[in-house]
């Protein structure tokens, strides 16, 4: 019987995009999470939490692949150690991972940096981890997906003022396209870290955020912030931008067509 694929982070955004692709290329599935889940055909559930360590390597069990699409805000570097520990003595023989476009270029040194940024110091630290682990390793980083991008400016559109970050840009992707090259990567060798994968436009997040409202039907004043520290600066000077990797298809104004009518 062939080895299932783990898969950390397999109901998630990204994960619900990526099982259901390695299910179409006949790979059976098994999906690491602290709640379990539904069985379904080719795919089951194995609970361990990654916060802890608690049940990874026996999650581990009779794999030969494992794609770690798990992720908590600034806390990648400690659940990709907990899963690497977790992982030794086991067959392991490919951990792929999935980072973000700038992770080596957005600096993270102050509170203030980590307040808005910390995410980008966890990847860097989650990163160090794959690279440590001892096992052959994949990373691609990824630009922010549409559909992350889209939460952040709902949650955003609460407010009777919306602010947008002044002279930041962003290079949105779809998150199925981002699904669609981790699956190519996980039934390949391992290939350390691989090109950025960019979607196809560099939009200002003050024009991103009007559309998105537009979209929505959601009547906001929009008002420029500009934010402070390191980090911020790098995002203005584009450090989070991959314009020679703008592979991505589809369009931020694609994927907000796709948003249920307001």
């Amino acid at each position: 019987m062939t080895a299932p694929i783990l898969v950390t982070g397999g109901t998630g955004l990204l994960g619900r995009e990526v099982v259901p692709l390695l299910r179409a290329a006949g790979h059976p599935v098994r999906i690491l999470s602290r709640s379990g889940g539904a069985p379904a055909e080719g795919v089951e559930h194995v609970t361990a939490d990654l916060t802890t360590g608690e049940g990874v390597a026996e999650a581990a069990q009779d794999v030969h692949t494992v794609l770690h699409l798990a992720g908590l805000p600034k806390r990648d570097g400690e659940i990709t150690r907990n899963l690497v520990e977790g992982l030794r003595g086991a067959a392991v023989e490919h951990l792929i991972h999935i980072s973000v476009i700038g992770v080596d270029r957005v600096p993270v040194r102050s509170a203030i940096d980590r307040g808005a940024f910390g995410y980008f110091a966890g990847k860097a630290e989650a990163e160090r981890a794959v690279e440590a682990s001892g096992i052959p390793w994949t990373t691609l980083r990824a630009a922010q997906f549409h559909e992350f991008v889209q939460a952040n400016f709902a949650a955003m559109a609460r407010m009777p003022i919306v602010p947008a970050p002044s002279g930041m840009s962003a290079q949105p992707v779809a998150t199925a396209e981002v699904a669609a090259r981790l699956v190519e990567l996980a039934e390949g060798e391992p290939a350390g870290l691989v090109e950025d994968l960019a979607g196809p436009e560099v939009l200002s997040f003050t024009d991103m955020l009007r559309g998105y409202l537009a979209a929505t039907g959601r009547r906001r004043p929009v008002v420029g912030l500009r934010m402070p520290g390191a980090a911020a600066q790098a995002f203005r000077e584009g450090a989070n931008l991959a314009p020679d990797r703008a592979v991505g298809t589809q369009t931020w104004q694609q994927s907000l067509a796709l948003l249920p009518a307001a």
